[in-house]
Parts: structure tokens; C-alpha cells; sequence
């Protein structure tokens, strides 16, 4: 066996020799089964802070075949893929913070272990090459004693086909999200098919030369790309129109389960002419979805308009829409049509639409009550058959109750709502979004930048992302345009402009310590007393003369005492959040604040007489 990482820690090799040597190389699996936790009392079962559920390999085995029993075989092993996937991609998540401070080999190999202890497959790695930075990866790995694929024997027997979907999606999620890139994994061998063992191979998805067969069913719906839209460029293509919209049409990227909800609402409504209005923060992405709607709609063939509500003046939003006649005003020197017109038989995207003035409001809903419309200055009423898709960042409903929205006309464009949740809550969509964007800027800008740094991936995974997919393409863009050629881009060239995300950093505290944090004077709020006791620690490990203070008494009582306290604080009073944190059950921990004297949460003021 042999393991070579480079002195960045941003690549690695492994090349076992026997099973003996690759037990030993992996790392203890300790500090992951420390993670795993279990409450009978309250129900529970925890892999950190992540719910968890045992449940019998036989009902997983019923659960398949009622899938593919009623489905066919082709949307259950989608489906099944796709909820491997999102494992995978949370674990990841696990892996990066249990062992960051890990070397690369031991922090990626988190992923076989935690599959492992969940009791889905053992894993043994055969070989895998890894360099984040240069966004390369190679690994093949054997599966024994694959739940999934037992189960799939005893139910169906031995067939021609792989059918570890499940673990499969799981291995490709966990890569991904790992390496900051969609990564693509495929069985080339499995026990459902006679072989003695389950083997699999992965690359990155531009690496396959035929990558479409196993990525469509990561793809809730067909008009989605799944996990990467880059293998349909042309490596000599040129910057075009296409290149300078967030996502050419076909071409939306993701495979999380809030993503997924979504491209299923606009199957189901794309081939009626209901009112569409998508909810969602600035830059999720609506008008992308308003397009594609329309591109799958029978509509499709016809004029899509899109307006930015926001960006017409209150005087001028009447003839935008609507058309003016000539003469209707001052400077009125010909007749145009309106957006309405100019929509006829397809589709009107009227982005912002929350902004728009209570006169316009009205205008409107006559507009579509009755799908007819007058020039500004014109008596003639012209019908218009247009399908109107809506898109705003505000609560309507709040915006109704203040006054500022027509609620008939809240009604009458909330026929099917679509909600579009924000990146933050569908993380597992970065790494896609972030290679889509990498090779549209590299074509833009004529660019060769290889991938990002491992910091530049974690960060971004850390990092908010208020302003969501505009946010991350802004970023990307920035960071392909600094990074040097040939090189891989890193923190500084994404985050420039003072943006704060969630990650510990090394640096040094207001009285000249060591912290681990991202605040110069996080040791500041720190109690003197735990200080001093920390100090008192460091002292009696060390060979130092020093070791005057408090008792091992003192220091127990100091510590557990800060530690309760804490744990409190952060579980906002929550008595089973505060005991999880701790790694203890309910009990032990209300018994550990009764003994101290300690107050989970400030009294009640009395009622006055």
C-alpha cells in the first residue's frame, strides 16, 4: 500500500497492496462513532446533528419493489439514486468539519467509514487519485456485503444489471461535494449480477466519454442537466449570447431535493395556461425557471417577454404593458404595442411584480380577468391570449395586509405558487453550480483555470450565499478573472469584497493567545475563570515550572460549569438540543444543572396582585 499527498494537502495518491495494510492506513473510526448518538427516551437517534433512522434492510427491500412495481424500473432507480445522492452529499458535509485539521487521504476516507458504520456496505478502496486544485479524480473502490444489492438478489434473484442505485448516488454526492465538482460513479461490477464482489469506478462527469446514460437519473425531470451542463459545450465554442445568461436554455443545473420539487411543479404545470408565481429570494434563479416553463410549455414556439416591474416608472407602466396610441401624450408621435401585445399566444414573465403602483395593480387584473386590454389613448379593446408567469421577492400577503398589493389581484395570480428555496437551504447544488460556472467563465474570458483550492470549496460551502446563485456566479466570475493561469482559484480571489462566512481560522486573540476562530477578540468574552483553568491545564501537560493554580477539583467544576452553561445558550433554553450538543442524554443533563445550582432558563416574573 502506498499513500503520497502533496505538501498543500490538496492532492493524493492510494495504492494498497493487501488488506492487511489497508486496515491499518485507514484512520480510527472513533471520532466518527462519537457523532452517533442515541436518545430512546425523546425517540432519537443522531449522527451529529443530523437525524437518523434504523430501519430493517427488509423494508428498504419491500420499499424498492413497491417502487419499481409501481413506477418501472427506470423513475425507481432515479429516485433511488437521487436520495443516495443527497446522503452522500450531507455526509460530506460531516466529513469536511470532523476532519478538517485531517490530511486530505484520512479527511476524504470519512465517507467509506461513514458508510460503513450506517451498515449500508463495507468499502474497500482499491486505488484513488485526488488533486482538488487541478480538479482531477480517479477512484475505484470494492463493496462487500452490500445491503442494497443482497436485498435486490433476494427479492428479484441475479439479473444482468447493476442495482446498487442508492449507494451508487451516495458515492457520487459525497465525491462531489468533496471535491467541488460533479463527480460520476458507475458499478462495473455487482453481486446482482453473479460477481462476488460489488466494484465501482469514478471521474469527474466531463471525464466519461459517455456520461448521459448514468446522469439522467440524477435528473428529476428531463429538462434539467442534473449534475452538469458542460459536456454539451463544445471545447472550441466561442463566447456568445448563450454564454452571457446565467444558464443557456436546457441548460439548469442541480440535483437537490428543493431543486428537484421545483422542476416537478413546473412539469406538472407546464402544459396548462394557469397563472404561474414563483416566490423566492433575490437571485434564486426565477426568471431562469420562467423561461424554461415556458420552453416546455406548448407555448413554447411563441414569443416569451419578460418585464422587470421595478425598473419602469410608476408614469410609464401603463403604456409598457398595455400599448399607447399615437398622439395618446405628449411626444407620442407613433403606435406601439404593449408587452401584452407583443406576448400573444406565448408567455409574459412580469419579474418584480410586488412593486408595481395600486393604479397598474388594477389595470392589470382586468388585463387577466378578461384577457383583454386597451391602448394608452386608444378606446379600441384588443383580446390577447397570453400566458402570465409572475415573480417576486416580497411577502404579497404582508404587502396585502399593509395596502400596498390589490389583494383580487394577490388571488388572482396565486393559482399555482411555486416556492423557490434559497442556495442555502440546498447546498448540495454548489459544487454543481460552481463547476457550471467555471467552465462559462473560462469560455467567456478565455481563461484557463484548472478548479478551486480545498479552502476555496469549504469556504463556499460555509458561506451564506445571500444573494444566492447570482451571489455564487459573481464570485465565480471575479475568482476565474484573478486566478492566475493554469492555477486553481482560492479564498482571497472569491472573497474580496468583506464577505464573512462560517469557518474556523487560527489567529491571534486580544491578549496575545492562539484561537481558534474567525474573530480577533473571540477569547475576550471568554470567562477569566475558564482562562485561567485552560491556563492551568496547559501547565500541568507541559514540563513547565509554573504549576501553581486551581485543583484538578476546581478545574472540573470550572469547566462543566461553562460547558452547561453554553450548551444552553446555544440550544436557546432547549433542554434536548443543549444535552445533544453535550453528547448526553435529558436526564443526566437536568440532574447536572439541579447539582450546580444552574437555571436553564431565567424565572418567570411573578404575576402582579
Amino acid at each position: 500500500m502506498q499513500i503520497e499527498t502533496d505538501k498543500t494537502a490538496t492532492a493524493t495518491t492510494w495504492t494498497p497492496s493487501s488488506s492487511a495494510e489497508d486496515i491499518q492506513a485507514m484512520p480510527d473510526i472513533a471520532d466518527l462513532m462519537e457523532r452517533l448518538r442515541f436518545a430512546p427516551s425523546e425517540g432519537r437517534i443522531w449522527l451529529d446533528d443530523q437525524p437518523m433512522q434504523l430501519i430493517h434492510t427488509s423494508a428498504m427491500g419491500v420499499l424498492r419493489r413497491e417502487l419499481i412495481e409501481s413506477l418501472g424500473i427506470e423513475r425507481a432507480r432515479g429516485l433511488l439514486t437521487r436520495m443516495g445522492y443527497n446522503s452522500g452529499a450531507h455526509d460530506a458535509e460531516l466529513a469536511r468539519k470532523l476532519r478538517a485539521s485531517s490530511a486530505l487521504h484520512d479527511s476524504f476516507v470519512a465517507g467509506p467509514q461513514l458508510h460503513a458504520l450506517e451498515g449500508v456496505v463495507q468499502v474497500e478502496p482499491v486505488r484513488f487519485d485526488m488533486d482538488i486544485e487541478r480538479g482531477h479524480y480517479y477512484g475505484e473502490f470494492i463493496w462487500r456485503n452490500s445491503s442494497e444489492g443482497e436485498e435486490h438478489v433476494r427479492i428479484y434473484g441475479i439479473g444482468a444489471e447493476p442495482v446498487c442505485w442508492m449507494q451508487i448516488g451516495y458515492a457520487s454526492g459525497y465525491t462531489s461535494e468533496f471535491m467541488g465538482r460533479p463527480v460520476l460513479f458507475r458499478e462495473v461490477e455487482c453481486r446482482a449480477t453473479g460477481s462476488d464482489i460489488c466494484r465501482i469506478v469514478g471521474k469527474p462527469v466531463e471525464q466519461w466519454e459517455d456520461p448521459e446514460e448514468d446522469m439522467r437519473y440524477l435528473q428529476a425531470e428531463s429538462f434539467t442537466r442534473g449534475l452538469s451542463a458542460v459536456i454539451h459545450h463544445s471545447k472550441t465554442a466561442q463566447p456568445n449570447a448563450e454564454t452571457a445568461a446565467m444558464f443557456a436554455d436546457g441548460e439548469i443545473v442541480g440535483v437537490s431535493t428543493g431543486f428537484n420539487a421545483v422542476c416537478h411543479m413546473l412539469r406538472c404545470v407546464a402544459d396548462t395556461n394557469a397563472t404561474v408565481l414563483l416566490l423566492g429570494e433575490s437571485g434564486v434563479g426565477k426568471e431562469v425557471l420562467a423561461r424554461t416553463l415556458h420552453r416546455i410549455s406548448p407555448r413554447a414556439a411563441q414569443p416569451f417577454v419578460a418585464v422587470n416591474c421595478a425598473a419602469i416608472p410608476d408614469n410609464l407602466v401603463e403604456s409598457e404593458l398595455f400599448g399607447v396610441e399615437k398622439g395618446a401624450f405628449t411626444g407620442a408621435t407613433a403606435s406601439r404595442e404593449g408587452r401584452f401585445e407583443r406576448a400573444h399566444k406565448g408567455t409574459l414573465f412580469l419579474d418584480e411584480i410586488g412593486i408595481m403602483n395600486l393604479t397598474a395593480q388594477g389595470k392589470l387584473l382586468r388585463a387577466l380577468q378578461e384577457g383583454e386590454i386597451e391602448r394608452v389613448g386608444d378606446t379600441q379593446v384588443r383580446k390577447v391570449d397570453v400566458r402570465v408567469v409572475a415573480a417576486t421577492n416580497l411577502d404579497l400577503k404582508k404587502e396585502v395586509r399593509e395596502g400596498r398589493f390589490r389583494e383580487d389581484l394577490y388571488f388572482r395570480l396565486n393559482v399555482f405558487p411555486i416556492k423557490v428555496p434559497p442556495l442555502r437551504e440546498r447546498r448540495e447544488d454548489i459544487p454543481i453550480l460552481m463547476n457550471h460556472f467555471l467552465h462559462k467563465f473560462c469560455l467567456r474570458h478565455n481563461r484557463n483555470v484548472t478548479g478551486f483550492t480545498a479552502r476555496a470549496i469549504h469556504a463556499l460551502l460555509s458561506y451564506a450565499l445571500p444573494g444566492n446563485i447570482r451571489e455564487l456566479e459573481n464570485m465565480i466570475e471575479r475568482g476565474v478573472i484573478l486566478a492566475r493561469t493554469g492555477g486553481a482559484i482560492d479564498v482571497a480571489q472569491l472573497f474580496s469584497c468583506g464577505e464573512q462566512w462560517d469557518v474556523s481560522t487560527f489567529g491571534l486573540s486580544g491578549d496575545g493567545h492562539v484561537s481558534s476562530s474567525n474573530r480577533l477578540d473571540a477569547n475576550a468574552t471568554t470567562p477569566p475563570a475558564v482562562r485561567q483553568a485552560v491556563e492551568r491545564i496547559e501547565g500541568l501537560l507541559s514540563d513547565t515550572d509554573d504549576i501553581s493554580g486551581f485543583s484538578l477539583d476546581q478545574i472540573e467544576s470550572t469547566l462543566e460549569e461553562a460547558m452547561l452553561q453554553n450548551a444552553i445558550r446555544r440550544a436557546e433554553g432547549n433542554l434536548s438540543a443543549a444535552a445533544r450538543l453535550l453528547g448526553i442524554t435529558r436526564s443526566r443533563l437536568v440532574y447536572r444543572l439541579s447539582s450546580r445550582g444552574i437555571q436553564a432558563a431565567p424565572p418567570e416574573p411573578e404575576a402582579s396582585s
